[in-house]
This record gives C-alpha cells, structure tokens and sequence, in this order.
C-alpha cells in the first residue's frame, strides 16, 4: 500500500514555506518513505511581517489574513506542482501559520484556510492538526513524535532545533515528547539587532561574553522544571524572556542565550540517558551551538543529510495527511497529553 503526498509548513522563525512530497509505503505494520522534491520558498518581506505580527491584529484583519494566505499556500503548491511535473497526488497536508497557542485555554490557532489550499489545487487537503488535540485536553504539540515513531525508530530520540527545541524519545514503550527551550524564535530577534535575519552558524554569539547573572535568570524560568507533556508558544517567550535582556549588550545576550539553550537541551539528553540523537531543522546549522551542546553531554549526535535535517517536519506532516485520509491515527496521546490517541484534521 503506497501514497503520494504533500506537506507544508511554515516555523515560528519565519524562514519561509518548506514544501515536501514524499511518497509513503506500508509493508506489514512498518512504514517507509522517499523524498521525491523538497523546496524552501521564501516569504517576501510584506508577507512575512503581516504574518510576524499577526498576534496583534482584529479579528477581522486577522479573518481576511487567514484566507488569504490559504490561497498564498495553494498558489505556492500549486505552482511546485507544476514546476516538478507532479502526478497522482493523494493528499496535501497544511501545518498553517501559528498565530496563537494557549492550550491551557482549550485554543491553538494555525491560519492558512485548507479550503483555500483545495480551491487552488483541486486536490483533498487536511488542515488544522492542532486545535482537535487541545480540545481533548492535550498540549496540540509536538505532532511530530507520530512520524518519529514511524519514520525514524532506529534513533533513541529526535530533536528538531527551530523556532522551539522540541524532542520526541521512547520512556518504557511510550513514545514522550515535549518543547525543552526557545531557540531561534529568540536568536533570530536577536541577530536583528545587527542587520541580520538569524547568526549565522553562531558567529554573533561566538564574540559576546557569557553573563553569569543573566544564565541563571534563564536557567531558573519554572517551564524547566515542569513535568512532560509541555509547549512553548511566543506569548510565553514576550512575557517570560524578552523581559530579562534589557539592561544587557546585545552579543552578550546572544551568547547567554545559546548556552542556555545547550544546558536545557543537554540536560534532556543526560537525564534519559539517551545514546543517539538525530538532530533536525534550521539550528542544526548553528555550528556555535552544536558545540556547547556536545560539550554537556556524551549522547551521540547524528547529523543527516540536508534534505531531512530542512524537511522533517514537512514531511512528517505529509505523513499524518496520509493518516488522516486512511483513518489511522495520527497524534499521540503520550507526546501532547491528550485523554486519548487519535486522528487529527480537517478533511477539505
């Protein structure tokens, strides 16, 4: 049994649209995949700061966005189809762009309207994976561990390092998951303070100096030592870390920061002591803190190819469309906290 599909998805770090068809293949219980195409499409500039600040719009200005850039992803799609001469499509599944996410008040809210997606493709799409979850009393993050479990079980656990670190592993035959630290949601911001959309490979944070008083601010936050299942959302930052950086040089900042987000993630890694660890998305090119993680601990980290370490989670999403469509399970109680597993999305 095969199928064909496409996932989309767009990071709190607002590096564009990741694009993935893949093809899917299920051999007795285990499943196996193949990228086919895979495309990062930029943001233009309007785009991306009407989607930075989205939080802040009305609700009518907030209505007009959602189905707007529904057919801004359709469009996207619909051209990387053509582009790539893409035949038999069963699915596309869209992760949307998210604008809030509250879970302890029964709401998360991706904009991007699926229905859009279908108008522009004419093709069965699955939108909105989140909000079911939360509804059920879950965390509606990580999605991912469903397709970690899946797709990459040779591996003790994955962390994916994007707007969030986020990590899935096996705790006696449960598949656990859950946000450890802010990553680039903080450094990007951060590296605008000097003309930059992010610090490259963590050469910013290289020349500032570690501040001590600042480190243990941060490392003291209660998010730390709240048990699994937990997620991070960008309320929980502006209101929790933003705060702490204002009376501090900016490279400094930069360089606390990446520590600290090394000894959270370490941490993890040494508490579970966990042996291999595939590492995926946009800071894994922070070769900075790639180091001061490999400092802290003795897990082994395994880089992949470029094509899994940018695609995961779009992937991952393709895979859970194609789960949705065939009414498999496709979000994991024991990863978001729900009362049950269950099969998650809008069917356009």
């Amino acid at each position: 049994m095969s199928f064909q599909a496409i996932g989309l998805m767009s990071g709190t770090s607002l590096d564009g649209l990741d694009i993935c068809f893949a093809k899917f293949e299920k051999q007795q219980a285990a499943w196996k995949f193949e990228i086919l195409k895979a495309e990062t499409i930029p943001y233009f500039k309007d785009l991306e700061d009407r989607l930075r600040n989205s939080i802040h719009l009305s609700a009518q200005e907030l209505l007009e966005l959602h189905s707007e850039y529904g057919f801004y992803l359709g469009k996207s799609v619909k051209n990387f189809i053509q582009k790539n001469n893409i035949e038999n499509i069963d699915v596309i599944a869209s992760h949307g762009h998210t604008v809030f996410h509250q879970p302890q008040k029964k709401f998360s809210l991706q904009i991007g309207d699926g229905r859009a997606i279908k108008i522009e493709t004419r093709l069965p799409v699955v939108y909105d994976f989140r909000s079911q979850d939360v509804l059920l009393g879950g965390n509606g993050a990580p999605l991912v561990p469903v397709g970690d479990e899946f797709l990459f079980s040779e591996y003790d656990a994955c962390l994916n390092l994007g707007g969030f670190s986020n990590i899935s592993l096996k705790l006696k035959d449960r598949r656990i998951a859950f946000d450890i630290a802010p990553v680039n949601i903080i450094l990007n911001k951060l590296a605008q303070n000097f003309n930059q959309d992010f610090d490259r490979n963590g050469d910013l944070a290289r020349q500032g100096k570690l501040n001590g008083e600042l480190l243990q601010k941060l490392n003291l936050l209660e998010f730390y030592s709240q048990s699994h299942p937990k997620s991070l959302g960008i309320e929980w930052c502006n209101e929790n870390i933003f705060p702490l950086f204002r009376s501090f040089d900016a490279k400094d900042i930069l360089a606390t920061f990446t520590e600290h987000a090394a000894e959270q993630i370490s941490k993890v890694f040494n508490v579970h002591q966990l042996k291999k660890i595939l590492f995926t998305g946009g800071g894994t090119y922070n070769s900075y803190l790639i180091e001061k993680i490999k400092e802290k601990t003795k897990s082994e980290i395994i880089i992949p190819e470029k094509e899994i370490i940018d695609f995961k989670e779009a992937l991952i999403f393709a895979f859970m469309g194609v789960l949705k469509i065939t009414g498999e399970i496709n979000v994991l109680s024991s990863a978001t906290g729900s009362s049950h597993d269950h099969s998650s999305g809008i069917i356009a």
